[in-house]
C-alpha cells in the first residue's frame, strides 16, 4: 500500500471553485467526485478572482470554457482520463479509474508544455523507491495485459509473428489534431513502414472505437497493398506487440505501451512519450532533450502525473491501489464476459452467484439440461464443485466453490460468500487430480512487489484475527492444562474434502483417537466444527471428553489456534490458518496445503505437488491469485484487502430471516443432507 502521490490543488479543507461549461462534469458522478477529492468545487456561472475554469482536454466543448477564461482572466484547468481507465470506453458509460488534471496544458498537446512534460523534463526521477515502484508497475501492467481500455480477448492468438505493426487512430482524435496530423500523415507513416521493411507483412491495427462503430479511422481497405491488412480483431495489445518486429504510430497510447514492451516505436506525431530518447521521432519536438529510461517515463506518466481513485473507500489512492482495482475488474470481465450457464446451484445460492458472476451477463441457471443450454447459447458452463457429473466434466464445466476467506458467518447458516473460486482443472479439496490452485503454486515465483503484498496480507490476517468464517471472538476456559498443547479441529464428516482427501481416518472420533495414540502425554484440545456445533451438519463426537483433555465448545478458530503449539487435522482449513500464525501443522489426510513442504504430512504424498513454496508465495497463490472477491457495498469485484475491510467493519451481507429459518430446518434434518446438497 502506498499513499497517494498527487497533492490536492487546494491547501487545507477549502475547495477551490472550478467553473465548467461541459455537461459531462455535472452528469459523470465519478469525475465530479474525483475533482472534489482533489480540491475542486464544480460550479456554474461566471468565475471571479481566485476561481478556475475547467475544460475537458481539447473536446469540442472546451472553447466555451477557454472563451470565458480569456474574458475573465481566469486560469484554465484541463481534465482528461488517466492512462489506465476502465474496461470499456467512456462512451459505454463506464467511469474512469483516474484523471489527469493539468494546470499548464494537456499531455497530448505539444503546443505548450503540460504538467506531465514538466515532470519528465525537470523532476529528478532518480529516487530508488519510485523507480522500483515503476518497474513493478510495468511488470504488473504487462503481466496482466492491461491497457487504457480492456475489452479485448486475451485468449485470442495474434497473427503469425514477424509483422510490422502500424497503429490507426480515430478520425478527429484530439491527440492527432494536436500533433497537427491528418489522414495524409497516416498514409505517410504507412509508406515509411513499407520502405523500412519491404519484405515484411504490415498489420494496420484498427482502433477499438472504430471496430465498435463509434468513430471512423484514418485507414481504408483500399489503402492496403500486397502484404498489408486492416486488423480489427479484439486481440490483447500486448500480444500484438510481442509479435511485432517494428511499431509505427502517430500519437496512440499503444506507442507508450510499445516502449514498455521493449520496442523503440517510430512516432509521426508529438505525444507525451516522444522526445525522451525512447522513440524514433519523425517530427521531433526540440525542447525535449532529456534522455530517460522506461522506468522514469512510467513513473512520471502513471505514478506522479495522474490522480487515482479508490471506488471502494471513496478516496484518492496510489497508483498501485488503482491498479489492484483494475486487476479485479478486468479479471471478472475476462472470466464472466461471455456469461455462464450454471448447474448444480442450490436455490439460496443463486442470488449471491448472480451478483458475483452475472455483472456483465446474467447467469442462466439450468440443472436439467445444462450442456445443451451451454451449446445453444455459446456460453461456458459452471457447476458447484460438489454437484458435478461425468457429463459436465466431459463438457469442460468449471467448478465453483467457496474461497478460504468466505464470510462473516457460517455457510451452513446460508450466509452469502465474499469469495469464490473458479477452477477449470479440478478443485482444491480433491487431491486425486491437479487443480487450478496446484497449477498456480507449481508455477509461481513472486516479484518483490507481490511478496510485499503477501507479507502485508499475512500481517493483517493475523493482527486482526481473520479466519474463514470470522465468527465473534470468544474467551478460552480459565483452567486450560499446561504442557504441549495440540489442537484437533473437528470437521463436517460428509464434507467433500473428507470424502476425497481424508484417507482411512475420516471421522472426527477416529482423528481424535489417532492423535491421542500418537501423543499420549500431550494436552489435546478438541474444537468441534461450528456447523456441527450449531446442529447444521453431521460430525458429532459424543465421547470427545473421554479422549481429549478439553473440548473447546463455542470457541472461534483464531482463539483456539493462538492457545496451542501445533494443529493435527484431516483436511480442515483451520490447518491453513494455523500455518499463517506460525504453528506446526500435522496433516493426516491430503488437504490443499499438504505436500508443499509447509506441513508435517502423515497422509499419502500428493505426487503432482512438486513446488516447495515459502509461506509468502503460498499465501499469494491461495488468497490473491486463486479466489475472486466481491464487495457487498459497491456490488463490484474487489481485491482481498477490501473484503477484509468489509468483514472488519461488519458491512458484509448476512443471510436474511428466511434463509436463517431454512438453515435451521436443514439442521434438524442434517442426517438427510444428501437429499439437498
Amino acid at each position: 500500500m502506498h499513499a497517494p502521490d498527487w497533492t490536492p490543488a487546494a491547501a487545507g479543507d477549502t475547495l477551490r471553485r472550478l467553473f465548467v461549461y461541459n455537461g459531462g462534469f455535472l452528469t459523470q458522478r465519478r469525475v465530479r467526485r474525483i475533482l472534489q477529492l482533489a480540491g475542486y468545487d464544480i460550479s456554474l456561472g461566471k468565475p471571479s478572482e481566485g476561481d478556475l475554469v475547467g475544460v475537458w482536454g481539447q473536446s469540442p466543448t472546451s472553447p466555451r470554457g477557454e472563451a470565458v477564461a480569456a474574458r475573465t482572466d481566469t486560469p484554465v484547468i484541463r481534465v482528461e482520463d488517466a492512462f489506465l481507465r476502465s474496461i470499456h470506453p467512456g462512451r459505454d458509460g463506464e467511469p474512469p479509474l483516474g484523471l489527469c488534471i493539468d494546470d499548464l496544458g494537456i499531455h497530448f498537446d505539444p503546443e505548450r508544455p503540460s504538467r506531465l512534460e514538466r515532470i519528465l523534463a525537470e523532476h529528478p526521477l532518480d529516487d530508488t523507491a519510485l523507480l522500483n515502484r515503476a518497474r513493478a508497475g510495468i511488470e504488473r501492467v504487462r503481466g496482466n495485459e492491461l491497457s487504457k481500455y480492456n475489452a479485448f480477448d486475451v485468449t485470442l492468438p495474434a497473427p503469425e509473428p514477424g509483422y510490422v505493426l502500424v497503429i490507426d487512430q480515430t478520425a478527429g482524435d484530439a491527440s492527432v489534431t494536436a500533433s497537427r496530423a491528418n489522414r495524409h500523415t497516416f498514409q505517410e507513416m504507412l509508406f515509411q513502414a513499407r520502405e523500412d521493411h519491404p519484405n515484411a507483412r504490415i498489420l494496420i491495427k484498427t482502433h477499438p472505437e472504430t471496430a465498435a462503430g463509434y468513430r471512423g479511422g484514418h485507414f481504408r481497405p483500399d489503402d492496403c497493398r500486397d502484404g498489408m491488412e486492416l486488423y480489427d480483431a479484439p486481440v490483447s495489445p500486448w500480444t500484438l506487440l510481442d509479435g511485432a518486429i517494428a511499431v509505427y504510430t502517430v500519437s496512440s497510447q499503444l506507442g507508450f505501451e510499445a516502449i514498455l514492451a521493449g520496442h523503440r516505436p517510430h512516432v509521426f506525431g508529438q505525444p507525451f512519450y516522444a522526445g525522451w530518447g525512447l522513440t524514433d521521432d519523425h517530427t521531433p519536438l526540440y525542447r525535449r532533450q532529456r534522455r530517460l529510461t522506461r522506468a522514469q517515463l512510467f513513473a512520471a506518466a502513471m505514478i506522479l502525473y495522474p490522480i487515482w481513485f479508490d471506488p471502494y473507500r471513496d478516496r484518492l489512492c496510489s497508483f498501485e491501489d488503482a491498479l489492484t482495482t483494475l486487476e479485479a475488474e478486468v479479471r471478472a470481465y475476462r472470466e464472466d464476459g461471455q456469461g455462464w450457464v450454471a448447474a448444480g446451484m442450490r436455490l439460496w445460492k443463486r442470488g449471491p452467484l448472480q451478483k458475483a458472476f452475472g455483472l456483465h451477463k446474467p447467469l442462466i441457471f439450468n440443472s436439467k439440461n445444462p450442456v445443451p443450454a451451454a451449446q445453444k447459447s455459446g456460453r461456458p458452463l459452471m457447476v458447484w464443485a460438489g454437484k458435478t457429473t461425468p457429463d459436465l466434466d466431459t463438457a469442460g464445466a468449471v467448478r465453483v466453490e467457496d474461497g478460504f476467506i468466505r464470510s462473516r458467518g457460517l455457510g451452513a447458516a446460508l450466509t452469502p460468500p465474499l469469495s469464490l473460486v473458479l477452477d477449470d482443472q479440478g478443485i482444491y479439496y480433491d487431491p486425486s487430480r491437479p487443480s487450478r490452485l496446484d497449477a498456480i503454486i507449481n508455477t509461481t515465483a513472486l516479484s518483490d512487489d507481490q511478496r510485499r503484498r503477501a507479507e502485508a496480507l499475512v500481517a493483517r490476517l493475523t493482527s486482526d484475527a481473520f479466519s474463514k468464517y470470522n465468527l465473534d471472538r470468544s474467551a478460552l476456559p480459565n483452567d486450560l492444562p499446561t504442557g504441549r498443547r495440540i489442537l484437533v479441529p473437528g470437521q463436517v464428516e460428509d464434507d467433500a474434502s473428507i470424502r476425497l482427501g481424508a484417507g482411512d481416518i475420516n471421522t472426527n472420533r477416529a482423528l481424535l483417537s489417532a492423535v491421542r495414540a500418537a501423543n499420549p502425554d500431550a494436552v489435546i484440545l478438541y474444537k468441534p466444527h461450528p456447523d456441527v456445533e450449531a446442529g447444521l451438519r453431521i460430525g458429532q463426537v459424543p465421547d470427545a471428553k473421554d479422549i481429549a483433555d478439553v473440548v473447546l465448545s463455542g470457541i472461534d478458530a483464531v482463539t483456539a489456534i493462538e492457545a496451542v503449539d501445533e494443529v493435527w487435522t484431516m483436511t480442515s482449513t483451520l490447518g491453513f490458518e494455523a500455518l499463517l500464525r506460525g504453528k506446526r501443522v500435522v496433516t493426516i489426510g491430503q488437504p490443499f496445503y499438504a505436500s508443499w513442504g509447509l506441513t508435517q504430512d502423515r497422509g499419502m504424498p500428493v505426487a503432482h505437488r512438486i513446488a516447495r513454496p515459502d509461506l509468502g508465495t503460498f499465501v499469494h497463490c491461495c488468497l490473491i491469485d486463486y479466489p475472486r472477491y466481491f464487495d457487498p457495498v459497491t456490488g463490484r469485484p474487489c481485491p482481498v484487502e477490501v473484503a477484509l475491510d468489509r468483514i472488519k467493519d461488519d458491512t458484509v451481507t448476512t443471510s436474511n430471516a428466511g434463509l436463517r429459518a431454512l438453515s435451521k430446518l436443514q439442521g434438524l434434518l442434517a442426517s438427510y443432507a444428501h437429499l439437498w446438497r
